[in-house]
């Protein structure tokens, strides 16, 4: 049956900033080992789907006397700016060491001056095994081992015993741990309503492999005499306690500790689909029960690489939610009757314009989680380079808004300061020159008819991406040098998109 959907260019008026899906299936962390990847980069990733803060700062290092005590704090990601204390509360205090290391500061605290890299997302798990009482949630964990530790092995060990001894009293959540030399997958869950403690489980992944979290556990047999492997010593007695395992078979830590919506397998969409593109001679299938908790890629996978993956929203794939939207053209003397994709179907249709699509024409739109959502607040692609000194090796690809759409800023470890734009978040309040809506306004604009606006939008992305890459220093440069860079990358990307933006006004002036 013809679809003649002409309604989609008034709705699409109405598009408002963030669709309904973003909770409880939020975030995407890729992970490539050093032999998987193109120049030996160890990389980690993440993108933090829902309205999150969106300023950012690097923390400098710091020294402290003994007796000194570290805040723990919660409710961080969702302040204005540095210092901002609404809804901040003090957990308590532990002991500070003597030295901390420069990180940064993103809502989910990322990178250090050492090339250690971290990326997250949550499964949540069982409610029952949440205590709020728990000190630590899961970006405390992160920012005290990236202010304490150098390496992966040794943060994983400190957030466990942290989470442990003072209490987590997050979620379940899953970190992807980097290094310069390895990364791991750590997933981490409560212990009951009413106990203090953490269980936890952290699995490396090979060299030569790469691997993805979604928003489940994946993590399944463990074997704690494997040098590759670590756990808490209670996983098992507290998915007993909890009667979520029964102590019969094989003990399988996705299982047990598994309530997302695709509970009695470890994947779902984004998962399938990234390991499939990246090694499709394995042949996995969709209907299988586990994936593999990694793969090795049929080719090596470079830089560029993740960032197209991170623009993923499988148009031209069975997944590609635009491909029933569809406007019928009248058969004229000079062309045929035939049907195009409407101007204005775009993978980011809200909620609203779906289930108005689908009462108009019933299964129209079918929704898909894909790895770049329109209500993603930043995300960052983070390099880890042996070879090269920390100032300069390890590097994080930092992007605001939709990662389909806006362009990444080179930080590197080595950077002490970003551009003043970075300073506010703009989440709860219309900013024009904070960084997020120097991006925000094109990338919105350009979805009202993205089938028109897709090849020049991403044209400019492609640009600069290679601008960034080409002219990133990769030998021992000055402070200075490397802020100057960052600033650069991020005037040319706001030069380009305020084109952009003023572009699809003059195109839309007249309406959409």
């Amino acid at each position: 049956m013809k679809r003649i959907l002409f309604l989609l260019a008034s709705l699409a008026i109405c598009l408002p900033l963030f669709s309904q899906e973003y909770v409880g299936d939020s975030c995407t962390a890729l992970m490539v080992g050093k032999k998987a990847s193109t120049d030996g980069s160890v990389m980690t990733s993440h993108t933090c789907d829902g309205r999150y803060r969106t300023w950012v700062q690097w923390e400098p290092a710091a020294d402290y006397e003994p007796g000194a005590m570290h805040p723990v704090l919660r409710g961080t990601m969702h302040t204005k700016f540095r210092g901002d204390t609404t809804g901040v509360k003090l957990m308590g205090e532990i002991p500070q060491v003597a030295h901390t290391y420069a990180y940064l500061n993103t809502a989910y605290p990322c990178l250090n001056e050492k090339q250690l890299a971290i990326g997250e997302t949550t499964f949540g798990g069982p409610d029952t095994l949440v205590n709020k009482a728990g000190w630590f949630t899961i970006e405390e964990l992160e920012r005290v081992a990236l202010q304490r530790c150098d390496n992966a092995r040794d943060a994983i060990r400190l957030m466990g015993s942290l989470a442990e001894q003072y209490g987590y009293g997050d979620g379940g959540e899953c970190l992807t741990v980097a290094d310069k030399n390895e990364v791991w997958q750590f997933e981490i869950v409560g212990v009951g309503k009413d106990k203090i403690g953490a269980a936890w489980v952290a699995k490396r992944v090979p060299d030569d492999h790469v691997a993805i979290s979604a928003n489940i556990p994946r993590i399944g047999k463990i074997n704690r005499k494997d040098k590759d492997m670590m756990a808490s010593a209670n996983v098992e007695q507290v998915a007993k306690d909890n009667a979520l395992w029964d102590g019969k078979g094989e003990f399988v830590f996705w299982k047990y500790f598994n309530t997302n919506y695709a509970k009695g397998r470890n994947f779902h969409d984004r998962e399938w689909f990234i390991l499939n593109k990246l090694a499709p001679s394995l042949g996995l299938t969709y209907d299988m029960d586990e994936l593999p908790f990694s793969v090795k890629p049929d080719k090596l996978v470079d830089i560029r690489d993740v960032m197209a993956i991170y623009r993923e929203t499988y148009e031209g794939t069975d997944f590609d939610m635009t491909r029933n939207v569809k406007l019928a053209r009248s058969a004229t003397k000079q062309h045929p009757a035939d049907t195009v994709v409407s101007p204005v179907a775009n993978p980011w249709l809200t909620t609203t314009m779906r289930n108005t699509l689908n009462t108009i024409a019933p299964g129209t739109v079918e929704f898909r989680r894909t790895v770049a959502v329109a209500w993603c607040a930043y995300s960052h692609i983070t390099q880890l380079r042996s070879w090269l000194p920390d100032e300069v090796g390890g590097v994080c690809w930092l992007s605001l808004d939709n990662p389909g759409q806006s362009p990444r800023i080179p930080v590197f470890c080595g950077t002490t300061t970003l551009p003043k734009a970075f300073e506010i978040c703009g989440q709860k309040q219309y900013v024009p020159d904070c960084a997020l809506w120097q991006y925000r306004r094109a990338n919105k604009l350009a979805t009202l008819s993205w089938q028109s606006t897709k090849k020049g939008f991403n044209k400019e992305i492609l640009a600069l991406e290679n601008l960034a890459l080409d002219g990133a220093p990769t030998g021992a440069v000055s402070t200075a040098a490397l802020n100057a860079y960052t600033e650069y990358i991020y005037q040319e990307s706001v030069r380009r998109w305020q084109a952009l933006e003023d572009k699809y006004w003059l195109q839309f002036g007249s309406g959409f």
